[in-house]
């Protein structure tokens, strides 16, 4: 959990911010950010970035002073001004008078200084008023302060890179002086210059073996990446890690995690990495699209019009943009569509701890791990200054996915650049780097996308998204193109939804006590966090197996009598969250004449559980556990005990997390083992509980139908239900025909019974 992190005296519900009711605008006058000059911010980025990459080259001069402030010395500035009558146009500035601070009232601040170098408003007054000095006056000093300490640091980094950058210029001559005194290995005698040593010739001999080896393997690869890749890979062509026998049902196979893309994430690198003369083009397009960021997320009329008579909704005018932001990635491919949209929201997160979130990969697709099904950091062109993001740069790789096998995943290659532009404000900006490996299959694009991140009273964050893509939308299921085209499943107001549901769930996490609505079985703080934890790993696991991801092992089985039911198989070894042996998952959408809301809290209530859960078997569904996660009750982790109605059975537990916004509803759930469980709420690691999660994904219908009795402006819902099963409980085992069909008549049962409660209106 990110440690900058600030939560409220209570989390559930969280405390809004003390206002009066209404939060400042990003172009307002309340806010004030300088426009940034990108010739400035060209240098200061190739500065960082030689910083990082080049130890052989002089050091890069610092940006700051190198003359140290001193304490005893430090204090406020006050100018003498003349008044308007004694001013002449040519008259110097008059020198400037220094207030001396005292021994003791320096002693003060800098005991101060050492437990918060970063006072608030409050804590300077209060400061200066103990002193008898200025809150002006004491701001002053602790910004010299700060000042000072940064120059230091800075200073014994630049020494330590000096001695570092001296041993290498030392170790760099060794070898040449060694190179020059080189003995020819057949003669005996001096090389000449141009003539290859036999190491030498010998690693030439095997870059060409490799060369034809990648070659080779990148025309396997093609296959199922379907564009050509260059790549290191294993000499010989790999097995399959899945030994299927299904009589005559077909097998396709695709993911990075194959044993055909080798090692992943180097193999990735390589597909996707930079050269040394992409880098100026990089900084270049980091720069203007930062720049585009913050003016697409001020600036309303008449770059963003009302799409109607409220305020709520708006839409980009394209005539506009393009006259205001001529560069760029290039014009819109033919027969693609653009999705463009901006949302503003408050969350419960500290500014810096989100940051530190949106540029780890990991920890950002955790977070939306619904949107988000893989991502991965490439190459750091720069890690920023200050030990902060400010500056930072990486290339990264993405698959965003909406939870249905009927809605294919969108691949990004792009730039992620951070950067500070005012006290309390970043700007984090997403842009495509296709131009750098041009492919016609390329199906989405990313022009410059991100948030603006301004500070808030009591821990929370103002977030500002804007998300701008071009995508090919032909292989799109009918069923979800108008969801699709909405923007709430890919759109800026799913990111913030998504982030303001999430940072609602840490706040939880993260709460010192246990808030009156968590009731059961729960006694302690440890059991409590143990238990959100595990839950959150149920969930990401579930979003990983129901899109149509390459990022995971998953092999599609086709022709299984029924074309909505897609079911995909993964051999689990070693891996302690998840049973060893074959699993199938199972995942089909449709849709139900309801509301989401109304489904949403049918399938998620216990006591309705029996109506469409067919492992409990009838038997009756008791809450052990309930902890709650936000402001909507329906966003919650709950510990449910199936009492089964024959007393030869033992009680089933079950872990389930519900959670919901307004773009869409989850409902995962998983049994678990009584004894792994008893020791998750004693506080126990939860990573080691075997977890196979099944559930439910819920989205609105966007397209209006009519004649179906639904409440006005109700299209009704797109559910996914989705089911993982382990087959057989051991690894080498081949999977039967009978397996298949199994899980497809379990999946088409629960359906069934889903659609029969709708039709009863049980729902």
């Amino acid at each position: 959990m990110p440690s900058g992190m600030m939560i409220p005296a209570r989390n559930m519900p969280p405390m809004m911010p003390p206002s009066n009711g209404r939060v400042p605008e990003y172009g307002s006058s309340s806010l004030s950010l300088s426009q940034p000059n990108m010739f400035e911010d060209q240098g200061h980025l190739l500065d960082m970035i030689n910083e990082n990459t080049s130890q052989n080259e002089g050091m890069p001069g610092s940006k700051l002073r190198d003359d140290e402030f001193d304490s005893n010395k430090s204090g406020s500035e006050n100018y003498e001004g003349a008044s308007g009558d004694d001013q002449e146009p040519n008259q110097r500035k008059r020198k400037k008078r220094y207030n001396r601070h005292t021994q003791h009232q320096i002693q003060e601040m800098e005991s101060f200084f050492k437990e918060c170098p970063h006072p608030d408003d409050k804590q300077r007054k209060e400061l200066a008023r103990e002193l008898t000095l200025e809150p002006l006056q004491v701001k002053f000093w602790f910004q010299n302060k700060r000042t000072q300490v940064k120059n230091q640091h800075e200073r014994v980094e630049n020494s330590q890179l000096r001695a570092e950058n001296e041993r290498l210029r030392a170790e760099n001559m060794r070898y040449k002086e060694a190179l020059n005194s080189s003995s020819c290995p057949t003669c005996g005698g001096p090389t000449t210059l141009g003539e290859m040593s036999f190491d030498e010739h010998n690693l030439r001999v095997e870059n060409a073996r490799l060369r034809e080896e990648i070659d080779r393997i990148s025309g396997i690869a093609a296959k199922y990446v379907g564009r050509p890749v260059a790549a290191s890979y294993p000499p010989h062509e790999p097995t399959r890690s899945l030994d299927l026998v299904v009589g005559s049902i077909g097998m396709q196979s695709g993911g990075l995690g194959d044993p055909v893309y080798g090692g992943g994430g180097d193999i990735l690198r390589t597909i996707y990495g930079t050269s040394e003369l992409d880098k100026p083009i990089i900084i270049e397009l980091a720069v203007a699209a930062m720049e585009e960021l913050i003016r697409m997320a001020q600036v309303r009329e008449p770059l963003w019009l009302p799409a109607g008579t409220d305020d709520s909704t708006e839409f980009l005018n394209t005539d506009e943009y393009f006259q205001s932001f001529p560069r760029g990635i290039g014009e819109k491919p033919l027969d693609w569509k653009s999705e463009v949209s901006r949302e503003t929201g408050l969350v419960i997160m500290n500014h810096t701890a989100l940051v530190e979130i949106l540029m780890d990969a990991n920890q950002w697709s955790n977070m939306f791990s619904g949107v988000v099904s893989r991502a991965m950091t490439l190459e750091v062109l720069s890690t920023g200054v200050a030990g902060n993001y400010n500056g930072a740069l990486q290339v990264m790789t993405a698959e965003l996915h909406v939870l249905s096998p009927l809605v294919p995943t969108r691949e990004a290659f792009f730039l992620r650049y951070c950067k500070l532009h005012a006290e309390g404000t970043w700007a984090v900006v997403d842009v495509s780097l296709d131009h750098l490996r041009p492919s016609s299959l390329s199906r989405c694009r990313r022009r410059p996308s991100g948030c603006l991140i301004q500070e808030m009273p009591n821990g929370y964050s103002k977030v500002t998204w804007v998300e701008h893509v071009e995508i090919d939308e032909k292989s799109v299921h009918n069923l979800y193109k108008p969801f699709v085209e909405s923007g709430l499943a890919f759109g800026a107001k799913r990111w913030v939804a998504t982030l303001d549901r999430q940072c609602e769930r840490l706040a939880s996490v993260m709460a010192t006590s246990i808030p009156p609505g968590d009731i059961g079985v729960i006694t302690s703080q440890e059991g409590r966090r143990s238990m959100l934890k595990l839950a959150e790993r149920m969930v990401i696991s579930f979003c990983s197996g129901v899109s149509a991801s390459t990022a995971h092992t998953w092999t599609t089985l086709s022709g299984t009598g029924d074309d909505d039911v897609r079911v995909m198989t993964r051999k689990s070894i070693d891996d302690p969250g998840r049973p060893p042996g074959i699993v199938l998952s199972a995942a089909t959408s449709f849709w139900l004449p309801v509301s989401p809301k109304t489904l949403f809290d049918f399938l998620r209530n216990e006591n309705s559980r029996n109506q469409w859960d067919i492992l409990s078997n009838g038997g009756v569904v008791q809450e052990m556990a309930h902890i709650a996660n936000g402001r909507d009750p329906g966003n919650c982790v709950s510990l449910l005990r199936v009492n089964s109605a024959n007393t030869n059975q033992s009680n089933m537990l079950i872990i389930q997390e519900s959670c919901s916004d307004a773009t869409g509803s989850l409902v995962v759930y998983a049994p678990v083992d009584a004894v792994a469980m008893n020791v998750v709420l004693n506080g126990g690691d939860p990573d080691y509980v075997a977890l196979l999660p099944s559930g439910f994904a819920i989205f609105p219908d966007k397209q209006q139908r009519h004649g179906v009795g639904l409440e006005s402006g109700c299209g009704g819902s797109l559910l996914t239900v989705a089911f993982q099963i382990l087959v057989d409980s051991v690894p080498t085992a081949k999977l039967s025909l009978g397996s298949v069909a199994t899980v497809n008549n379990l999946i088409a049962c629960t359906v069934d019974r889903i659609k029969a409660a709708v039709t009863n209106n049980s729902v």
